[in-house]
């Protein structure tokens, strides 16, 4: 039985540290593509922070909700972009979809944490300063998701 084509809406979410340092996972279908954890919604009402949740234990072993990564510890910064889909994933959606629209997430975890990778989905990780994270990043979202991250963790702060 073919896979049901994926949702056009998916989660950015930005893994870092109260130091700044940022957990990049390089794609095994992509080597050289590095990205933050990414991924789909699985049923169209999936609450895009179950998405942002399940997404994260399934590409890093993280659990979100425990004593080491609190519930809290994810933020859902209520800002999304439309993106055009790259060709080379669009056979993965329905025939005429060509766009996506990507909520973007900050988790903050105490230090870096070793993470569990998903093998069929990536095949290494690094914590990286959050300023070379986003040079390493091949996807633009994912950059200036990270770009960010210095103001939006500020202005949880206050």
């Amino acid at each position: 039985m073919p896979k049901p084509p994926k949702i056009p809406e998916s989660v950015l979410v930005v893994i870092h540290t109260p130091e700044l340092d940022v957990l990049l996972i390089e794609r095994a279908d992509r080597e050289g593509f590095w990205q933050s954890v990414t991924g789909s919604k699985e049923r169209v009402d999936e609450p895009i922070a179950e998405t942002a949740i399940r997404e994260v234990a399934e590409e890093t072993g993280i659990v979100i909700g425990g004593d080491l990564v609190p519930s809290d510890a994810l933020v859902d910064w209520h800002h999304h972009i439309e993106f055009e889909i790259f060709s080379t994933w669009r056979h993965r959606y329905a025939e005429g979809v060509t766009h996506n629209i990507e909520h973007w997430f900050s988790l903050q975890v105490p230090e870096r944490l070793e993470v569990t990778l998903a093998p069929l989905e990536h095949t290494a990780h690094l914590w990286l300063r959050w300023q070379e994270a986003a040079e390493r990043c091949f996807s633009w979202s994912n950059r200036d998701a990270i770009l960010q991250l210095p103001q939006r963790v500020k202005e949880r702060c206050r």
